[in-house]
């Protein structure tokens, strides 16, 4: 993919809470693999093609996201050995995958139970001894405000397939330059105003160069963080929709 730097004077500044494990078990998740028999060169073809999209946007990539990119090509070349070939290891480890494994399954256990206590914690929030007054209890937040609700890599898969799928031609620095994110920040919202939600990929139908497809992607995950506007998803890795942010 080629690297395409968007030169602006507005600068985004995301942080990517979500590390590679993470996209490993999303990636895992998505395409329904056993994690116990991971097709590793598959997986670290699509690995290599995130961190690729995230490289391109300038997003903010912990060093993390590098090592396991390192880690990746190691157990894939090592699985491309004869076995006979492959350097020595322990009897339990003689498949290069399996310490990967390992630290997936420990750190799938650890997000499994931070969800059920924080479950727990809303909970416990809501119950009330007799003689406690139930109408003080705050609203819950709305549905669909920030990152949580709609992953960074469900963001970067979306966005990856719009610039596979749209039909766009460069022309080059003079058209370029007529798009910023400040411009595009301000389109988004003028589209999502009065709560009206839309889908996605409609926010690029219009994108007349990828540079043009960039700026709208930096404007709505800046409007996320600042959490002007709403990304939801229908069901697992089903269509994004994008709407407008209404304080109660």
């Amino acid at each position: 993919m080629s690297q395409l730097v968007v030169q602006d004077d507005y600068k985004v500044q995301l942080e990517i809470f979500e590390g590679p494990l993470d996209l490993l078990l999303y990636l895992i998740k998505r395409d329904e693999l056993d994690i116990y028999n991971i097709p590793i060169e598959r997986v670290t073809t699509q690995y290599m093609e995130y961190l690729s999209v995230m490289k391109m946007l300038d997003l903010n990539i912990a060093g993390e996201f590098i090592v396991m990119a390192a880690t990746l090509m190691m157990i894939k070349s090592r699985m491309l050995l004869p076995v006979d070939e492959r350097p020595d290891l322990e009897e339990e480890e003689e498949d290069p995958r399996w310490e990967l494994v390992r630290q997936l399954i420990e750190y799938k256990k650890f997000k499994e139970a931070a969800s059920h206590l924080q479950i727990r914690e809303y909970e416990q929030e809501n119950v009330f001894t007799r003689g406690q007054d139930p109408l003080v209890v705050p609203e819950p937040e709305p549905a669909g405000v920030g990152l949580g609700d709609v992953s960074i890599f469900d963001l970067i898969a979306a966005f990856n397939e719009t610039l596979k799928r749209v039909k766009v031609v460069d022309f080059g620095e003079i058209v370029d330059d007529r798009f910023t994110v400040v411009d595009k920040i301000e389109h988004i919202l003028g589209t999502v105003r009065g709560s009206r939600k839309v889908v996605f990929s409609s926010l690029f139908a219009d994108a007349a160069s990828r540079y043009e497809i960039i700026c709208t992607f930096l404007a709505l995950l800046e409007l996320i963080r600042l959490r002007q506007v709403a990304a939801q998803q229908e069901g697992d890795f089903g269509e994004i929709m994008i709407g407008e942010v209404v304080e109660a």
